[in-house]
């Protein structure tokens, strides 16, 4: 597997990786962090290539088999800029991924995209809705720890804060 920045051609491919996710989601007990909204919008994928933010991992024979965001930088997420029930353990400047979402034709990939961030900045922050528990086990697989409660522009909605620091 490989991480790449998105090209304009991959968006047919991204959007038919977020209907997947929508429906894993919903299958697996999370049916309402993507899917009453049909979130994430292609204006904001699109948004996303042009600023140079989405990012795609690709497999063995070129084939987009994830997207997510990746961004790094100090207060890179306002968001985040207010936590509830705990705190952040780091400083300002952090990475944050954000709408990942695989094709689950290879075991591993969510952890191979979220540890290729970790590895750019060495302090990542990223969020998951309380019912997202596939999200929530990955994550404390790869050593993040729970810090508190966030909430989200797009629909207000309380969301998991998660952490890690080299």
């Amino acid at each position: 597997m490989q991480i790449r920045k998105t090209v304009s051609n991959d968006l047919p491919r991204i959007m038919e990786i977020y209907a997947m996710a929508r429906d894993f989601m919903a299958a697996t007990g999370n049916p309402d962090q993507w899917g009453p909204r049909k979130w994430p919008p292609q204006e904001l994928i699109e948004r996303d290539i042009l600023e140079g933010h989405s990012y795609v991992c690709v497999n063995e024979e070129d084939r987009v088999i994830a997207t997510f965001y990746f961004n790094y930088g100090e207060r890179v997420d306002p968001c985040y800029n207010v936590i509830e029930d705990g705190e952040w353990f780091g400083k300002d400047t952090y990475g944050v991924v954000h709408r990942i979402a695989t094709d689950h034709s290879e075991k591993g990939i969510g952890s191979f995209c979220v540890n290729w961030a970790f590895d750019r900045c060495g302090h990542l922050r990223i969020d998951t809705h309380a019912d997202n528990k596939v999200m929530q086990g990955m994550l404390a697989k790869l050593g993040f720890k729970h810090c508190g409660t966030i909430y989200v522009y797009e629909d207000h909605n309380p969301r998991l804060a998660f952490e890690k620091i080299k």
